[in-house]
């Protein structure tokens, strides 16, 4: 049985696949497109969170639970002990985690003592074996291997000189933030910080048996609200929080591509089926049976996503290291670990499952239209038998589901779901194709109409459109998606980064800010030195200097970017909070909140919203909830004083400076930069503002790019489409040379049949595009939590003539093809 199967699949289909290797080529090829798009893309987000959770795995060991601090500033190493203390707790071993330098030279300290070793983490062995090193050699610590350092070496480190007491083997290092690690003593690590008696994390061992729902309540209690007891996932969870909006945008791009090539596959598999009808027909004829055809057909197309899904998803794995190093600095710093390249395990098996499944379905449909006509049926052209014909009923089916998915689609794109909303884009697309579908007929019609315009040659390629409606249909879906999914994400994309950047226009008003980060990232850290602000309001030209504090903290399950502003003396620099609450929140009576924070903790002006601080819960009153630009995390705004208080992390992040009148700004940042420290950077307001939204605009730069790879693929749909019509009229088109006609007339037959295709799919693209566009603008504005600003502008029709041109090139082969063919090989097709 299975060897007649074999047999059967490679007789009737594989040799096929061989004989026509143009086709299968284009389908693999799109197939392969679409598999490494997928992969690059889940690579991107599995590279955050998985290089945060080995982190976490390789310091935390067998821990089961972890007490952390709510912001970067730790909690009070007093309630060590009580957390030792508390029943069911067999060993709490405490850390200090503290971020070394930035971009490439970014590392991680941690800080631990004696009872590491009972973790039995990829740390803990290192540590433990090397125990008497660390304490021999003065101020000694373990390097990492990237850190370039040799064992005896001494270098600056914080606030101190360290010593190389050793260096940690390759293996150890991979494990541990890719090498880019430094261990020490937990007294030397925060004399080194400046931080002696905090700590930033406690690592909980449990006793055997212990139930660890009742522990972490008990620990809960023990804390007081001044650290965070969760899971050491959490981590994980908050650094996929962080990489979130990047990963839905680019999954929905990937998913176009998806879509269109399956349109392709469709294609690809009806020209199939019609180049075997007589031979089907004749199987059918001698006793054979619908289902083994159809389900040989249908392993044909699975070979194809199966072949295809696994040479993209290898191509991916490199498209994804290369797109990772481009991701926004601002998510990049708001995750713990050093990010490094890693391919979930999951990847490639979902893109060439992704590409089984589409290849499958789309053969399955084209299946259907051969193999439900009777035996001698099968023996009539394209387009003449009955499963070419859309059914009545098949028609009203499609109205009534595309109408209730676009209703859909509307209200999820109009109600604030957050994140959830973007799921309105996927579903408005799915929507037109279904609505399209419906409309076969007119959309055929309009394509042959388009190509009689060309005159005589257009009349022969109109009967060709003619003649098979479901192929036009699908060609023109694919040109359709293409243009349309450009001109609404890429016209999204655009609308989101100019209201985004009006947002940061306030920033402009200020002359100067210093601050230990570049610009197009938050300024959470570390602290500027003490007493900077009053050396630079001590130098001539400066009329005011204002600090401010920015920090990352934990709020309920996910984090919050904490942002503490100067309210007594008025001076906020956020256009969207309102100037008369500013008393209010300078006598520590409430906060500002973001849309999403608010969302998440279902909070309302006057509503009340505990904070947890490393000095107890404190609950006040939200004030306002305001759109903010909310990319990483969402905002909670309070007083400076209030956040230094509350949160133990006195001094601030950054200084925004307003100068005298007529006073020269390259002189005063040249006085400012004398006595600020090296590291420091030194910046124009209207220079942070064009920092800031290019870092926006990057972070949507590599949607964009994916769908440009969708109109590539659009390309190649329409190259394959064509080409195969051409093949298919070998015959026709021998007879017709043979009779006189030129070859330029048939040229002109084809283009006239891809323009009719083109033109039809880039006008509905454009239609389309433009509706989708509004949706996303109101879906990405909720996922953001911004107000964004609809405006189609003249780059609509741009994007789409762009898309159309691109497609229009895949015509030009195939005509050149049926042009040059010869007579005599011509008339001889089978």
């Amino acid at each position: 049985m299975i060897a007649a199967a074999w047999d059967r699949l490679r007789l009737f289909n594989i040799r096929e696949l061989f004989a026509h290797r143009g086709r299968s080529a284009m389908s693999l090829a799109v197939m392969g497109i679409s598999a490494a798009l997928l992969v690059a893309v889940l690579s991107i987000s599995g590279s955050v969170t998985g290089s945060v959770d080995r982190l976490t795995k390789a310091l935390g060991g067998k821990a089961e639970l972890e007490i952390t601090g709510i912001t970067d500033a730790g909690f009070d190493q007093s309630l060590l002990p009580a957390v030792a203390a508390t029943p069911g707790v067999d060993k709490a071993v405490p850390m200090l985690r503290a971020q070394l330098g930035s971009g490439a030279d970014r590392a991680l300290l941690i800080g631990a003592d004696a009872n590491m070793g009972a973790l039995g983490s990829e740390l803990a062995g290192p540590m433990s074996a090397q125990i008497g090193k660390l304490f021999a050699v003065p101020n000694g610590v373990l390097v990492g291997a990237a850190m370039g350092r040799a064992e005896g070496e001494s270098f600056p480190l914080g606030s101190g000189t360290v010593t190389a007491a050793g260096v940690l083997g390759e293996d150890t290092s991979a494990e541990l933030n890719g090498g880019h690690i430094v261990a020490a003593p937990l007294g030397l690590a925060q004399k080194l910080t400046d931080r002696v008696g905090r700590l930033d994390s406690v690592q909980i061992v449990a006793v055997d048996g212990t139930d660890i729902g009742a522990l972490r309540a008990r620990l809960t209690e023990v804390v007081g609200g001044r650290a965070v007891v969760a899971d050491p996932s959490l981590r994980t969870v908050q650094a996929g929080g962080a990489i979130q909006i990047v990963r839905y945008s680019t999954l929905m791009s990937s998913a176009a591509a998806l879509i269109v090539s399956a349109f392709l596959i469709y294609n690809a598999m009806s020209m199939a089926i019609a180049q075997r009808r007589p031979m089907l027909s004749l199987l059918r004829a001698i006793g054979g049976k619908r289902a083994p055809m159809v389900r040989d057909l249908l392993v044909e197309a699975a070979l194809l996503g199966v072949l295809g899904g696994a040479i993209g998803a290898l191509i991916g794995v490199f498209m994804g290291r290369v797109a990772i190093g481009r991701l926004p600095a601002a998510i990049m710093q708001s995750v713990e670990a050093r990010t490094e390249y890693l391919v979930p395990g999951y990847a490639i098996p979902v893109a060439v499952a992704a590409c089984v499944v589409a290849s499958v379905s789309a053969a399955g449909i084209a299946a259907r239209q051969v193999y439900k006509v009777e035996p001698i049926e099968a023996l009539v052209p394209v387009g003449v038998g009955t499963s070419d014909v859309t059914r009545p009923v098949l028609r009203r089916i499609a109205i009534v589901v595309g109408i209730a998915a676009t209703v859909a689609a509307v209200a999820i794109a109009e109600t604030d779901l957050g994140r959830v909303s973007l799921a309105s884009i996927s579903l408005s697309f799915s929507a037109a194709v279904v609505l399209c579908f419906a409309a076969t007929g007119p959309i055929v019609r309009a394509a042959a109409a388009i190509a009689r315009l060309f005159g005589a040659p257009g009349a022969l390629g109109a009967t060709t459109l003619e003649r098979a409606p479901r192929r036009v249909w699908a060609t023109a879906m694919t040109v359709m998606i293409g243009v349309a999914a450009t001109v609404a994400m890429g016209g999204a994309s655009r609308n989101m980064v100019d209201s985004a950047t009006v947002t940061f226009e306030e920033l402009a008003k200020t002359d100067i800010f210093v601050s230990p980060s570049a610009m197009e990232q938050f300024p959470t850290g570390p602290l500027l030195p003490t007493g900077l602000d009053a050396k630079i309001a001590a130098l001539p030209g400066i009329a005011e200097v204002s600090p401010a504090q920015m920090a990352f903290a934990t709020l309920g399950s996910g984090r919050v970017m904490l942002q503490g502003l100067p309210a007594e003396s008025g001076d906020i620099r956020v256009a969207a909070v309102d100037r008369s609450l500013l008393p209010r929140m300078a006598a520590g009576e409430g906060v500002v909140v973001s849309r999403d924070v608010a969302r998440s903790l279902d909070l309302e002006p006057g509503s009340a919203v505990t904070l947890p601080t490393p000095t107890g819960a404190h609950t006040v009153e939200v004030l306002q909830v305001i759109p903010y630009f909310s990319a990483v995390a969402g905002v909670v705004i309070m007083d400076l004083d209030q956040l230094r208080q509350w949160y133990q992390r006195p001094g601030e992040t950054i200084l925004s400076i307003d100068l005298d009148p007529g006073a020269d700004p390259d002189a005063v940042i040249a006085d400012i930069r004398s006595i600020a420290p090296p590291q420091m950077h030194v910046d124009t307001g209207r220079d942070a503002v064009t920092a800031i939204s290019s870092s926006v605009r990057q972070g949507s730069a590599m949607s964009t790019a994916i769908l440009w790879i969708v109109v590539l693929v659009a390309t190649v749909a329409l190259l394959n489409t064509l080409m195969l019509s051409v093949l298919e009229r070998r015959r026709e088109l021998g007879v017709l040379r043979a009779m006189g006609t030129g070859r330029k007339f048939l040229l002109r037959s084809v283009l006239a049949e891809a323009a009719g295709i083109g033109i039809v799919g880039a006008a509905l693209g454009l239609a389309v595009g433009a509706a989708v566009q509004y949706l996303a603008t109101v879906a990405i504005g909720h996922a953001m939590t911004i107000d964004i600003v609809y405006a189609p502008g003249p780059l609509i029709l741009i994007y789409g003539l762009a898309a159309l041109g691109l497609a229009l090139l895949g015509s030009i082969p195939p005509a050149l093809r049926a042009a040059r063919m010869p007579i005599v090989e011509a008339l001889a097709a089978d």
